[in-house]
């Protein structure tokens, strides 16, 4: 009783740190406004495994992301970690033995993907939007599906293949030969036709939410997600369809 009380403390400090941040903890659930709590998925992690060690290897994996997340997208808006949680838990388990070398490993990557694509490189990107939720997991699915589609969205294949992405594209922006991923007149990347202000992201992605044309149902435990849909097409429809202003660059 005494290490479970321990260890719900710890996944109670991640709220805290969140809290302690000027941001919004918006979800895109359809049914509520608020993320789920740090402290509500520790509950949830505590009913499918009480192996103390790994537990609090989560929290010290979490905690890395938590931060790296804050300090690399302090504007993003909405900040849902169930499936991410859920299936980085799903993996560690199936490591068994090497379940805590597993998360340091999914840690490692994911704070260096946070850091790469962040405000703090010349990527400057506003949003893991597109990570957590899924967009850039589907877009890649669909070039390979024969071979992609088993691979989920936080799958250490995945990963890598961004953290390839994200060297290439800093590769890239340093000869100047980016056309697409242009900063826009916020001084953000933007590589979509319209708008991502604030006001225009937070209409869009719940609008999408509302419509079930989100890749990756983030703030859904046992979410299952979707691949084989044009998701960018549909966005970009939506888009239109809702008002949303052209990019200006």
């Amino acid at each position: 009783m005494k290490q479970n009380l321990i260890t719900t403390h710890s996944f109670c400090s991640l709220d805290q740190i969140i809290a302690q941040q000027s941001v919004s903890l918006l979800s895109l659930n359809p049914h509520k406004n608020l993320m789920t709590s740090f402290t509500e998925l520790g509950s949830l992690i505590f009913e499918n495994t009480t192996d103390i060690q790994l537990i609090s290897a989560i929290q010290k994996t979490l905690e890395s992301i938590v931060y790296a997340q804050m300090q690399n997208f302090p504007e993003n808006l909405f900040w849902d970690f169930d499936f991410m949680v859920s299936n980085m838990l799903k993996q560690a388990l199936l490591k068994e033995h090497s379940a805590v070398e597993f998360l340091e490993s999914f840690g490692e990557k994911m704070v260096l993907l946070t850091q790469m694509f962040g405000i703090n490189t010349d990527i400057h990107f506003r949003y893991v939007h597109d990570f957590i939720y899924g967009f850039e997991w589907a877009r890649w699915v669909q070039k390979d599906p024969q071979n992609r589609a088993d691979i989920a969205p936080f799958d250490l294949i995945f990963l890598d293949y961004l953290l390839n992405k994200g060297k290439e594209l800093l590769q890239r922006i340093s000869l100047n030969e980016v056309t697409y991923y242009k900063l826009s007149d916020t001084g953000y990347r933007n590589p979509f036709t319209f708008s991502r202000e604030p006001e225009d992201e937070r209409l869009l992605l719940t609008s999408l939410a509302k419509e079930q044309l989100i890749p990756v149902a983030a703030w859904n435990w046992n979410a299952q997600p979707v691949w084989n849909k044009p998701f960018q097409q549909m966005r970009e429809e939506l888009s239109l369809k809702l008002n949303i202003r052209q990019q200006t660059t």
